[in-house]
């Protein structure tokens, strides 16, 4: 990933934290020459430290499991983004001198693929799963809630992997190389968009780590 200093970020309870509000990832692998990518949500575990332990599952019928990748793997979690038009910026009034970009927040995770095959962990890995989405709902849904024999054929039908996280990069790019007074037209502008994603992304941009 280009890096430029101002948008690096480099705490790990930080990524961790963009990886837990955005579990789906885009799992880029290498094999047989050919680049691929699948998409699924990953949990993560701070052990062992310092860069933690990605997990999750794909279907047994995914060809992912079956082709050992060539080298690492990458796994890509997007938090927040938007568009930022040099509109909000005041210095277009002064100047001029300005233009569009585009503001985002991302994790880069890197690791070797591990494939569990194993009914037992792969039933505590979904009910993790489940109860991290859950979670904060009227009436959770549970996998205990589903027949017992149902959840068994459900089970055979996927196959666990585990990424020990090697190396681990952030980026916030949130404005950061702009004036305060062009930030704050920016995290202005955002809130009158006033969606969710935009919310979130004018809340980086003043300088919180929502994510």
């Amino acid at each position: 990933m280009y890096e430029v200093a101002a948008f690096r970020e480099t705490r790990i309870e930080v990524m961790h934290a963009l990886i837990c509000a955005h579990p789906l990832a885009m799992l880029a692998t290498l094999s047989g020459g050919i680049l691929d990518a699948n998409h699924l949500p990953l949990l993560v575990d701070p052990d062992p430290a310092p860069n933690g332990t990605l997990r999750g599952h794909v279907a047994r019928a995914n060809p992912l499991w079956r082709q050992p990748p060539e080298g690492e793997v990458l796994a890509v979690f997007r938090g927040p983004q938007a568009y930022v038009t040099p509109s909000w910026y005041p210095s277009k009034r002064e100047h001029g001198k300005v233009v569009p970009t585009w503001n985002y927040a991302v994790v880069h995770a890197r690791g070797p693929l591990v494939i569990r095959d194993d009914r037992d962990w792969l039933h505590a890995l979904v009910s993790r799963l489940t109860r991290s989405q859950e979670a904060g709902r009227p009436q959770p849904w549970g996998v205990g809630d589903a027949p017992e024999e149902y959840i068994d054929r459900m089970l055979k039908a996927i196959v666990g992997i585990e990424i020990p996280v090697t190396s681990i990069e952030g980026k916030w790019k949130v404005s950061q190389n702009r004036t305060q007074a062009d930030r704050d037209g920016v995290a202005a502008g955002l809130r009158v968009r006033d969606d969710a994603e935009a919310l979130l992304m004018a809340r980086l941009v003043d300088g919180e780590r929502p994510v």
